[in-house]
């Protein structure tokens, strides 16, 4: 069945687009992953029908939250939680990440599933008053939370400890603090600045080479401590330099949502594992990859991400911070939610044009899992935006 569309263009203009004629990634029996371990950072759903104010007093619909989790298990990701992609410290406050952490490790260890959450010091109010005694406590705080609730931590960059230190070697003081006192091995994580403005300047440096020797010094420090880090710089070249200074047994989680997937297949040196916001997005097809990879099929693991590459671009172009609209539109799009409302309003954070170049990418890379819906719920949005389509069926 041909469906067909009318599109605005950037110059504005309308275009007809007919959809290609594709078929589902086929989920193979088999959930674990023996060559990588991937982790894809998942998305909270927003409650669309709550009385308060999407901005300043956002709900959670947890039921869809949760919902969506069970389905990232179910293709054999793990789950990173609460973290930037579930629009932490972006409309997600720490009250609701503690319910969140708390229900999805509840709902990870039913299924057999895992989980690392997001510790960071969000619960500190901004204040030029902060210290590095508040922020070490507001970290300790989180990380024995999370512990607590059975959940591997991810130590998430701190935009108090970036407003508040005054050079590497306060990193180095808040960070061994905190990894002198958690139980477990923990996953670092660094959040460059296109992420998150606040954080320019982490680990006490503008300059990536000497930031990352910081960074390197803690990890060697504290080596027993840290499972692996976490790189978000969309700068593959410094990612690879990292990877092979890191102590042997600590992984590299690539954070690159453009370059992953030369990352994670890597070279005579090594490769990354992966943590990542664009598998939000394109869960089945990075499932597929990865079984592909495991069985030794380089070829087909190309092909298969190759495809996904253009969209995930599109999603996490400048600002690239406004990546989780795209993410959150994907979910709609295949029937994941029932509704396109973010926290805080997001949803509009991204243009029509923007979004209906999405849908091409998508369809084009074969994301779009039940085709005939994502075409009503795409026209019903072109629609909304003045956009006629002439009826939606």
């Amino acid at each position: 069945m041909s469906i067909e569309l009318i599109l605005p263009a950037k110059d504005r203009t309308l275009q007809t687009y007919q959809m290609k004629d594709s078929s589902p990634f086929s989920t193979p029996s088999k959930k674990k992953f023996s060559s990588r371990t991937a982790f894809s950072a998942a998305h909270v759903v927003a409650d669309p029908l709550a009385a308060g104010d999407p901005i300043f007093d956002p709900s959670v619909d947890w039921n869809a939250t949760l919902a969506y989790r069970h389905h990232l298990w179910s293709l054999g990701l793990s789950v990173a939680e609460a973290m930037d992609t579930a629009q932490r410290g972006m409309g997600l406050n720490w009250e609701n990440a503690k319910q969140l952490i708390r229900r999805s490790a509840k709902e990870a260890k039913a299924v057999g599933g895992r989980i690392a959450s997001g510790a960071g010091t969000d619960q500190l109010a901004p204040s030029p008053d902060v210290t590095l005694e508040d922020v070490k406590n507001a970290y300790l705080e989180q990380c024995a939370f999370i512990e607590g609730e059975g959940s591997q931590i991810i130590l998430m960059a701190s935009r108090a400890l970036a407003a508040c230190a005054k050079g590497p070697d306060d990193y180095v003081h808040v960070y061994n603090r905190v990894l002198e006192n958690v139980s477990g091995s923990v996953i670092l994580h660094w959040l460059g600045d296109m992420f998150d403005p606040a954080l320019q300047g982490y680990w006490g440096h503008v300059s990536i080479s000497k930031a990352m020797d910081v960074c390197l010094a803690i990890i060697r420090g504290n080596e027993s401590k840290v499972e692996g880090i976490k790189v978000s710089l969309l700068d593959a070249g410094q990612e690879i330099k990292m990877r092979r200074h890191l102590p042997e047994s600590v992984k590299m989680y690539t954070g690159d949502d453009f370059h992953y997937p030369a990352l994670i297949k890597g070279d005579k040196h090594g490769y990354s594992h992966a943590l990542l916001g664009i598998f939000d997005a394109i869960a089945p097809a990075a499932a597929a990859a990865f079984h592909a990879l495991d069985e030794g099929n380089e070829a087909a693991y190309d092909g298969i991400f190759e495809k996904t590459v253009p969209l995930a671009r599109h999603i996490f172009q400048k600002p690239t911070f406004s990546y989780k609209t795209g993410v959150v539109f994907m979910a709609y799009l295949n029937g994941h939610q029932t509704h396109f409302r973010m926290l805080g309003g997001k949803e509009s954070a991204r243009s029509i044009t923007h979004l209906a170049d999405l849908f091409v990418l998508a369809d084009q890379a074969g994301l779009l899992e039940k085709p005939e819906l994502a075409a009503i719920r795409m026209k019903l949005l072109l629609e909304q935006a003045g956009v006629d389509q002439g009826g939606r069926g």
